[in-house]
């Protein structure tokens, strides 16, 4: 029996900027022989960062969020501009995202570990989000120099203990830094056994 596959039948375009596209897609499943018609928005691939100091602590950035219209602690993160960016250059974008967001940079000892990804929203988008752990971080010895279309308001250091309480008192609630935490406790990344 041949093995079936995903099969795009047609793609309408809606609209599109340099940031994410929507489209009106029929595809054909593995599953199921009659195409299905789905609305999607497609996005870039993101990093996001979990910024460790030397003695455990966690960086977390306040940053206002206009389309929730608050300013909410999260993991530094940014889109991956190259559609086709190999390993490398997503490293580097995770480097440069921790510099400008959070004005860290990896010690001369520390690490930048790949540790997975995931899909915000799998039911309407596409866009993945590649997890680091960024282990033994320091201040930049230059200040960040951010992007205009940025509002972080505040950097500070958090204890693991801190942040499992931010989690659960809900004022951590953004898909990136809980898919990071629960990704972080599971493989036992975190000092003092997680969250």
């Amino acid at each position: 029996m041949k093995e079936r596959t995903w099969e795009t039948i047609s793609s309408e375009q809606h609209f599109a900027n340099a940031h994410l596209e929507v489209v009106t897609e029929r595809v054909r499943t593995p599953s199921r022989s009659e195409p299905r018609t789905w609305t999607i928005v497609h996005r870039k691939a993101a990093v996001i960062i979990a910024p460790m100091t030397r003695e455990g602590k966690i960086l977390l950035i306040r940053q206002e969020r206009i389309p929730i219209r608050e300013a909410i602690w999260e993991m530094p993160s940014g889109q991956i501009d190259n559609h086709n960016a190999d390993q490398q250059e997503i490293k580097n974008v995770a480097l440069r995202e921790l510099r400008e967001e959070a004005g860290y940079e990896l010690a001369k000892d520390g690490d930048l570990i790949p540790i997975g990804h995931y899909f915000s929203s799998p039911g309407f988008t596409n866009e993945r989000g590649y997890f680091f752990l960024a282990r033994r971080v320091q201040r930049c010895k230059e200040p960040a120099h951010r992007d205009e279309t940025e509002s972080i308001l505040d950097c500070r250091e958090f204890t693991v203990e801190q942040i499992r309480r931010m989690i659960a008192q809900n004022e951590i609630r953004d898909a990136n830094t809980l898919g990071i935490c629960a990704t972080l406790a599971a493989r036992g990344l975190l000092p003092g056994g997680g969250f």
